[in-house]
C-alpha cells in the first residue's frame, strides 16, 4: 500500500468525543485512507506523531475572516491554532451582495471591521465564484444587515413590500449559489431597525432551501433572556438550525445569566428545536466603537452619523442614555478604562490605549473622546470592550451544549493585517481552550473539548464527511503537543501564535503548517450547501 502521507504513533481522537487511541492514520488523494495500529505500507512523506495528538481540523463555525482572508490567503493566524475550516459573513455583515453604485456605502459601513478589504460591486453568486485561493476551507452566509443596507440603506423603519420582496430575492440568490444560510446582527443598525416579522419572512426563505440561520441576538446585556427567547421562536417556527453566535451576557448587570441560558437552550432541543450556540473563551468582546452608541447615531449612514456626533446636544443625549442603561448591547461596564482602541486606521498611534485614558490626556469627557475619536477616524474605529464573567466563561467552556467559535478574524504578525492591536482570540482562541480549561483548569477533558471544536461544530453545520477521522472523509487534521500548546496573545501583545514547535495541520490532504510553520500552500475549498442541507 502507497499513501501520500502517513502520521504515525499518535494519539487519534475521532472528534466524536471518545477518549484518544494510539494509532497510525493515512492519507491519500486529500482523504483519509485508513487508521490503525501501526499500518504497514508506503508513503511519499511520513510524520512522527509520537506524544502528539491527531484530530480533525478545527472548525471555528464563528468568524468575520471574509474581512481578511482576499488580504490574507496564507490565513496564519488560525491555521496555526489548528483551524482548517471558517465560517464567515456573521452578524449580519457579509461583504456581497453589493449592487451596482452601492460600494462606498458598504465599505464605509463596514470600515469598522475590515477598514484595508477592497470592496466591489458583486453580486452572491459571483462572491462565491471567484473567492481566492486560501488556506483554509470557507463557508458564506449571507448578512441580513448588508440586505437591508444594498435594499433601504440606515433607515429605522419597516421595510416596504417591495423592499422585503427585495431582500428575499437576494437571500434567495445567495442561498441558491450555496451559501450556508442567513446571519443577522439584530444589536446594532439596520439589524436592529427589523422587527420579528422581518426576520421571519427571511427565515422563510431559509428554510425553502434548507438553510441555516445565525445569529447576533438583539441584546447580549439587560435583555439578554428575552433576545435569546427571539431566537429559539425561529428555530420553532422553521425546521432550520439555527445558531446563536458567541453567547454571552454582557454587563455588570448580567452576569452569572449563562447557566440559564444553556438551560433554555437545551429545554428547546428537547422540544424539537435544532439550535445551538457558540462562544469565544474570554472576558472581553471586540467591535466597532460605533456599535457602543445608542443606535439612532447611525440613522442615515456614516457621513450623517460623523455630522450628528458633533453636536453638543448629540453627546448629551448619548451621555444620559449610557449612564441610564450601559452600552448598547454591552451593558453598564465599571468605567471607560474597560474600553481599549483596538485597531484606529487614522489614528494609529492610540492603538493599545483606553477611552479613559485619551479623555484625561486631552482634559475632556470621555463621551466627548469617543465622539472625536470616530469624527477623525471616519467612524472606522474598532474596539475590545472588557465586560463579561469569567465564572460564565467557565460555565459556556465546560457545558456540552456550547461549541467553540473565535468571533476572530485571520491576521497574521506582518503584512497590512498586522497593524492594530487586536483582539487575542484572533491568535488564541483554541489554543486557549485546550492549554488553560483543559490543562490548568481541568474544566472538562480532552477529548470532550476537541469534540466541541471538531464534529460536534461538524455536526451542527451539517458538514459532509469532514469534523471527524474517519476513512473516506476529507482530510482536515491537526496534529499537537496536548501539553505545549497554549495561547500566547495577550490584549497588550496580540500578535503572537500559539506555543508549539510540533504543530502540522493539514487541509485537504495538503500540509499548510509543518512544525508551526507555515508551508505557503493554499489548498482550501469554498464549501456550499447542496439542495439537502448538506455543506461539502
Amino acid at each position: 500500500m502507497s499513501w501520500d502521507i502517513l502520521i504515525r504513533g499518535g494519539t487519534l481522537y475521532d472528534g466524536g468525543g471518545k477518549p484518544g487511541q494510539p494509532g497510525d492514520l493515512a492519507i491519500a488523494n486529500g482523504r483519509i485512507a485508513a487508521m490503525g495500529p501501526a499500518l504497514a505500507g508506503m508513503a511519499e512523506r511520513i510524520i512522527d506523531a509520537v506524544g502528539l495528538a491527531v484530530t480533525p481540523g478545527f472548525i471555528d463555525i464563528k468568524t468575520h475572516s471574509d474581512f481578511t482572508l482576499p488580504i490574507n490567503p496564507k490565513a496564519e493566524s488560525k491555521v496555526r491554532q489548528g483551524v482548517t475550516t471558517e465560517i464567515i459573513g456573521h452578524c449580519g455583515f457579509s461583504v456581497a451582495p453589493c449592487l451596482p453604485g452601492k460600494v462606498q456605502i458598504l465599505a464605509d459601513y463596514l470600515s469598522g471591521g475590515a477598514p484595508w478589504l477592497p470592496f466591489r460591486e458583486v453580486s452572491f453568486p459571483d462572491y462565491l465564484d471567484t473567492f481566492p485561493n486560501v488556506a483554509v476551507n470557507a463557508g458564506m452566509l449571507v448578512g441580513h444587515n448588508t440586505l437591508r443596507l444594498m435594499t433601504m440603506g440606515l433607515e429605522d423603519r419597516a421595510p416596504t413590500a417591495a423592499e422585503l420582496d427585495e431582500m428575499c430575492a437576494l437571500l434567495d440568490e445567495g442561498l441558491g449559489a450555496g451559501a450556508l444560510g442567513l446571519s443577522t446582527g439584530l444589536f446594532t443598525p439596520p439589524g436592529s431597525f427589523a422587527e420579528a416579522a422581518e426576520i421571519m419572512a427571511l427565515c422563510a426563505v431559509v428554510a425553502r432551501h434548507k438553510a441555516a440561520y445565525f445569529t447576533h441576538i438583539r441584546d447580549e446585556s439587560n435583555r439578554v433572556l428575552e433576545a435569546v427567547e427571539e431566537a429559539i421562536a425561529v428555530a420553532r417556527a422553521f425546521p432550520i438550525h439555527v445558531e446563536i453566535v458567541h453567547l454571552k451576557c454582557s454587563g455588570l448587570d448580567n452576569w452569572g445569566k449563562a447557566a440559564r441560558i444553556l438551560d433554555r437552550i437545551e429545554e428547546a432541543r428537547a422540544d424539537g428545536c435544532d439550535i445551538d450556540c457558540d462562544a469565544y473563551p474570554y472576558a472581553a468582546g471586540a467591535n466597532p466603537l460605533k456599535n457602543l452608541l445608542p443606535p439612532w447615531v447611525q440613522v442615515g449612514g456614516n457621513e450623517a452619523m460623523l455630522a450628528r456626533l458633533a453636536l453638543a446636544e448629540t453627546r448629551a443625549r448619548i451621555e444620559a442614555e449610557i449612564a441610564d442603561h450601559g452600552l448598547n448591547n454591552w451593558g453598564r461596564i465599571p468605567s471607560w478604562e474597560a474600553v481599549q482602541i483596538s485597531i484606529s486606521p487614522k489614528l494609529p498611534e492610540t492603538a493599545g490605549r483606553t477611552v479613559a485614558a485619551l479623555a484625561a490626556e486631552r482634559g475632556i469627557d470621555p463621551i466627548d473622546q469617543v465622539c472625536d475619536h470616530l469624527i477623525a477616524d471616519n467612524g472606522a474605529t474598532r474596539v475590545l470592550i472588557t465586560s463579561i464573567s469569567e465564572d460564565d466563561i467557565r460555565t459556556i467552556v465546560r457545558s456540552p451544549k456550547a461549541l467553540v467559535g473565535s468571533d476572530g478574524n485571520c491576521v497574521a504578525d506582518y503584512g497590512v493585517v498586522a497593524q492594530g492591536m487586536p483582539h487575542p482570540r484572533f491568535y488564541g482562541t483554541f489554543p486557549r481552550i485546550i492549554g488553560h480549561y483543559v490543562h490548568e483548569e481541568r474544566l472538562l477533558p480532552l477529548e470532550a473539548a476537541i469534540h466541541k471544536m471538531t464534529g460536534g461544530t461538524a455536526q451542527a453545520l451539517k458538514l459532509k464527511e469532514r469534523g471527524l477521522l474517519k476513512e473516506g472523509w476529507a482530510a482536515d487534521i491537526a496534529i499537537f503537543d496536548p501539553s505545549d500548546f497554549k495561547d500566547q496573545a495577550t490584549y497588550a501583545e496580540p500578535h503572537r501564535y500559539p506555543t508549539g514547535a510540533r504543530t502540522t495541520v493539514i487541509v485537504n490532504g495538503v500540509v499548510v503548517v509543518e512544525n508551526a510553520t507555515h508551508t505557503g500552500a493554499l489548498p482550501g475549498q469554498v464549501l456550499r450547501r447542496s439542495a439537502d442541507g448538506s455543506v461539502g
